[in-house]
């Protein structure tokens, strides 16, 4: 794509390097602009890992070092100069999907994901891209992505770039060439596993899981030989058919807390599909699990029970896969309560000395401090006061005490739980200062009204939650009720030690972007206003703001050209901030890598820049998608059960249908006119009913949300076979 460089010595090193980042038409060849040296030899090894912190000068991984705090030491940018940086240089990116990588520098490279699993790679001093790489993902399996085809992120591993692909595939490519050096599949064939997540290198050993748990999964984690590929051990979230020998002997115990037999029948649920962290000093790879399958805890397992590993921490030993120690964080979770969200290992002075600990802000609105070793439970904290599924977590037996009204599938009753699914803080990565103390959260508060589904059957080609995503819709209406759904956002400066809110800083629009921290007394994040910004790490104070044109939901990370310490930030979410227009040929959101210097003077186009459009022909051209995953996810319900019969499962209109392929609708882009049809019956006397006796405007507008869904996985398959 397009890179800009705006100043004489960025001019005179793209001179260098055959004008490869100024070029208008960049070169398609996969090999590097400069073959001379290190640049692009990705020679990370263990003991360079574990050295990182005194490396400030790259970014090795996507979590910055090994504890995954996301803090550097880097101090040239400080509270004093920051708001001299400008714009180095950026590059479009050809996807309009979601952005949620973490560039990764090494060796004079930088390199980052994209949304359906590419890979790019560029020269960190000129922006020149010097390779890219795409795994050809069928586009059918966007279908398959409950939350977007994106991508979290590489691994640099002895000269390889390794990451994982929706497909379930572990991909190692040449840090110099980009090329393919061995592809491994992780998943079984033909069902709904995606990866999402960055893999994590250590011992030689790659670490992995996937996702898929609202279909029909068992969630895992595996190791692979790093340099080969080749499996090495495997351990399951979840206990499988009763009926044969369970594969590790603490699954024994695990079936204990489950009940009935369709959990097996299944999947479980339980899926590891982020946050792997790798401890050193303990040897221990630390990851969460996520919610159970079904959500509904009586569909899955009636009579409840813990549902081991539901909703946990788990610690394996790494070079092994041995259970070390479990921590359960919500039992028999119902409410999708992941532990995916960021883990990060500390060194905090707690009240009774020095602890080594891993550490969480939860999806469930807990701030949960255990010891590393042993598992133990030292602190668990609303940092949310709003949180209402439970009250507190009783330290004695490391239980919450949960509102007894909470359990909907038990009780029958549809009830208001804070947080929403989406939870309290989610997937975007959080950060730590070892030297103010203080845990820089990003936090969504929101609620939702959870009911069950009656009657729950098990759908192949969707969800199954087992949940009624409109059940409990009246409980909004009544005197005293909450604002409905995501309420307010903000970046949260948390004590853990003392476990208490030190400052926030509101964001102008809702959503949750991630963090990065510095030795400058800096910390850096995007927003979903279309900023980039600099924070006073200790106060809060805004020092610097700088335009993306795009929403921001991705983690930056900083390293040092040349003497100068840049950041780079890669944007691009759903939809447009408000009041921008497209300004990216390839991109509808606008998708870039920024990259920030002092003194930086590039400037991003204010008008919408032509590009290359593929060969061959795309007919589809849908609206972006906005709605979060549960509206998509309340829409695929009403659909099936309101729409499917005419319009075709998962929106495609099979032989000999008379109704017509939604997905193509001209009114996909205006809500109140495609209500007008599907309510008023705007169109009954062309065998379109209306629906407004039946279904309320919510319950359609979510419905709008997965046509749309699907059309955007239409235009997928299009664009990417316009491109073969």
């Amino acid at each position: 794509m397009r890179a800009y460089l705006m100043t004489l010595a960025a001019a005179a090193s793209a001179l260098t390097l055959g004008l490869v980042a100024c070029s208008n038409n960049p070169p398609t060849s996969t090999e590097p602009a400069q073959a001379a040296n290190a640049l692009g030899a990705a020679a990370v090894t263990q003991e360079r890992l574990l050295k990182a912190d005194s490396e400030p000068g790259s970014w090795l991984a996507v979590g910055g070092t090994y504890d995954e705090q996301r803090f550097s030491k880097l101090e040239a940018l400080n509270e004093t100069n920051v708001a001299n940086l400008g714009l180095a240089w950026y590059s479009d990116i050809d996807t309009e999907r979601g952005q949620e990588s973490t560039p990764v520098v090494v060796d004079g490279v930088m390199y980052l994901t994209t949304a359906w699993s590419m890979v790019k790679a560029y020269d960190i001093k000129t922006g020149g891209k010097l390779w890219e790489y795409d795994p050809k993902v069928n586009r059918d399996k966007g279908s398959d992505a409950c939350c977007d085809v994106v991508n979290r992120g590489v691994a640099a591993w002895n000269g390889k770039i390794i990451f994982g692909s929706l497909d379930g595939r572990l991909i190692s490519l040449d840090g110099k060439t980009g090329k393919e050096v061995w592809s491994v599949k992780t998943v079984p064939e033909g069902t709904h596993h995606t990866i999402t997540g960055a893999p994590r290198i250590a011992n030689g050993k790659i670490f992995i899981g996937n996702g898929g748990a609202e279909y029909d999964i068992r969630g895992n984690i595996a190791a692979f030989d790093a340099e080969t590929g080749k499996k090495l051990w495997n351990w399951f979230a979840v206990p499988g058919d009763p009926s044969k020998p369970y594969e590790q002997p603490e699954l024994v115990e695990a079936a204990k807390t489950w009940k009935g037999d369709q959990y097996w029948k299944l999947g479980g649920g339980a899926t590891i599909w982020d946050t792997i962290v790798y401890d050193p000093k303990t040897n221990l790879v630390f990851f969460g699990t996520g919610n159970g399958l079904s959500w509904a805890q009586e569909a899955r397992s009636p009579g409840g029970g813990d549902n081991l590993y539901v909703s946990s921490i788990v610690a394996l030993d790494a070079d092994t896969g041995k259970y070390a120690w479990h921590y359960q964080e919500t039992p028999g979770d119902e409410w999708d309560y992941d532990n995916t969200n960021p883990l990060m290992i500390a060194d905090l002075p707690m009240k009774d000395g020095k602890k080594h600990v891993v550490m969480q802000a939860s999806k469930n609105g807990f701030y949960y401090i255990l010891d590393a070793k042993s598992g133990k439970l030292l602190s668990a904290e609303k940092y949310v006061p709003e949180t209402n599924w439970a009250t507190h977590i009783d330290m004695a037996t490391g239980r919450p005490v949960e509102n007894p009204d909470a359990r909907y599938s038990k009780s029958g009753k549809p009830v208001i739980i804070w947080p929403a699914a989406l939870g309290m803080h989610n997937w975007h990565p959080m950060a730590y200062s070892p030297e103010t103390g203080y845990v820089y959260i990003p936090v969504t508060v929101s609620n939702a009204a959870y009911d069950a589904l009656d009657n729950f059957v098990y759908n192949p080609n969707g969800w199954n939650t087992g949940t009624d995503f409109a059940g409990g819709a009246s409980l909004y209406t009544k005197p005293g009720a909450p604002p409905r759904g995501n309420v307010t956002s903000y970046i949260l400066a948390w004590d853990p030690v003392k476990a208490k809110e030190v400052w926030r800083i509101p964001n102008k629009e809702y959503g949750a972007s991630g963090l990065l921290a510095t030795s400058g007394n800096l910390i850096f994040s995007g927003n979903h206003n279309g900023e980039f910004a600099a924070y006073d790490s200790r106060t809060g104070k805004e020092l610097w703001t700088a335009p993306t044109q795009a929403r921001v939901v991705a983690a930056p990370s900083t390293y040092m050209v040349d003497g100068q310490q840049q950041v780079a930030i890669l944007v691009g979410a759903r939809g447009l901030p408000p009041g921008q227009t497209r300004t990216v040929g390839v991109s509808a959101n606008n998708s870039r890598i920024l990259v920030f210097r002092p003194g930086g003077s590039a400037m991003l186009p204010t008008a919408l820049v032509a590009a290359a459009t593929p060969s061959g022909k795309v007919t589809i051209s849908p609206p972006l998608q906005t709605a979060n995953n549960e509206t998509v996810a309340a829409g695929e319900q009403a659909f099936a059960a309101n729409c499917a019969v005419c319009h075709g499962v998962t929106a495609v209109p099979g032989a000999g249908a008379t109704a017509p392929d939604l997905r193509y609708s001209s009114l996909l882009p205006f809500k109140a006119q495609f209500n007008g049809p599907v309510r008023a019956g705007e169109r009954a006397t062309r065998g379109m009913p209306g629906f407004g006796n039946m279904l309320n405007e919510e319950t359609t507008d979510a419905i709008l949300a997965y046509i749309i869904k699907r059309a955007n996985d239409e235009k997928a398959l299009q664009e990417a076979a316009a491109k073969q």
